[in-house]
């Protein structure tokens, strides 16, 4: 198979228009995630949750997050492992889902703590059974062995037991209230579809992912839920510059682009491997919440700053919604702004505020 050559602009535009972020605007929520694959779920709100503000960097002020609520509340949406996902891609994941259940996957760390704690699991099966569905507040807590780790979930039995049983295919993710997760019975929240079997499942999943990131790398790091690598999806590339071979799309290949500015969040998939990050768009960035406020270079929520194919930028803003305000902090230029960047940067900076209604407040 020809090993096709790109240039490391040919890279980044391949990835920026694969990631629905070019001058062509997808037209609605369903399209946009059923093409990305996902929108991932994360709490931190310093502007907007994470998945809202990647509905919006792709669909502009138009994108309400009450359609994502409505969506997740008719089950065209639904949430699996903190990840929204469109309800006909369930089938991809259940066979994956049955191994874990027969004890086949990389669960066994943790196994002898969930075994010692079955008669904990069957008992909140029986509950959801009869009353689901229902908050973990709301679901007995009879594990005999406490879970024990370092850091947030000490003692968080039910959540932890609900997690596993979530990645056995028992347990599903039923709606929101408030914050809270509410629980159910798979088999009434999935959609009654065929399984597709686990090794097609894979494959699928992996041509859908380079799909929706344009250019990745066949094998690399493992994340928890959503890795960054597809496998033997696509065609072969090697990128000028970058050592190594890339799986590459071949249908973004040799298309016209034409880029936009758009405003990131710390949790974009445009980003998120850092790794792919630098060796493509030579853009340094780390997600600073952590951090104390003096280590901090670029803020605590930063966003990045994309302007046609090159990641420009961070802006730091606030969304201070007591005030009404959007505080601009700093606006950190990795490349130096010319006034049509500055210009078009300034009004995606107008279009988030009037998007979460507050006034633009200048730095």
């Amino acid at each position: 198979m020809t090993v096709h050559e790109l240039s490391r602009v040919d890279a980044r535009r391949i990835a920026v228009r694969a990631q629905l972020l070019d001058s062509e605007r997808p037209a609605g929520l369903l399209e946009t995630v059923r093409h990305l694959t996902l929108l991932q779920i994360d709490p931190t709100a310093a502007i907007a949750p994470n998945a809202d503000l990647v509905a919006w960097s792709r669909l502009g002020s138009s994108y309400s997050p009450a359609e994502l609520e409505n969506a997740l509340k008719d089950r065209k949406l639904l949430e699996l492992l903190a990840m929204i996902r469109t309800s006909e891609d369930m089938t991809l994941y259940r066979a994956e889902m049955a191994e874990w259940r027969d004890e086949s996957r990389g669960w066994q760390a943790s196994l002898d703590w969930v075994r010692a704690n079955d008669a904990c699991r069957r008992d909140i099966l029986g509950r959801l059974a009869a009353t689901g569905p229902l908050t973990s507040r709301d679901l007995p807590d009879t594990c005999k062995v406490p879970w024990g780790s370092s850091g947030w979930t000490n003692n968080r039995n039910v959540t932890q037991l609900l997690e596993y049983m979530a990645r056995r295919g028992e347990v599903a993710v039923a709606g929101r209230q408030g914050r809270d997760r509410l629980w159910d019975l798979a088999e009434r929240v999935y959609p009654d579809e065929p399984v597709v079997p686990a090794e097609e499942a894979l494959r699928i999943r992996n041509e859908r992912r380079l799909r929706a990131l344009g250019i990745a790398r066949a094998r690399g790091t493992e994340y928890r839920v959503e890795q960054a690598y597809v496998g033997e999806a696509g065609e072969p590339a090697v990128v000028e510059g970058v050592k190594g071979t890339w799986r590459v799309d071949p249908s973004l290949l040799g298309q016209p682009f034409s880029g936009r500015a758009a405003l990131l969040s710390p949790f974009d998939r445009l980003i998120h491997d850092r790794k792919r990050t630098v060796e493509l768009f030579e853009f340094d960035y780390q997600l600073e919440m952590y951090k104390p406020a003096a280590k901090r270079r670029w803020g605590y929520f930063a966003l990045p700053v994309l302007y046609g194919d090159r990641l420009a930028g961070k802006l730091d803003a606030t969304a201070d919604r007591k005030a009404g305000v959007l505080h601009v902090n700093a606006i950190h230029q990795d490349v130096t702004f010319d006034k049509a960047m500055t210009a078009a940067v300034d009004q995606e900076i107008e279009d988030l505020a009037y998007w979460l209604g507050l006034d633009p407040m200048p730095r």
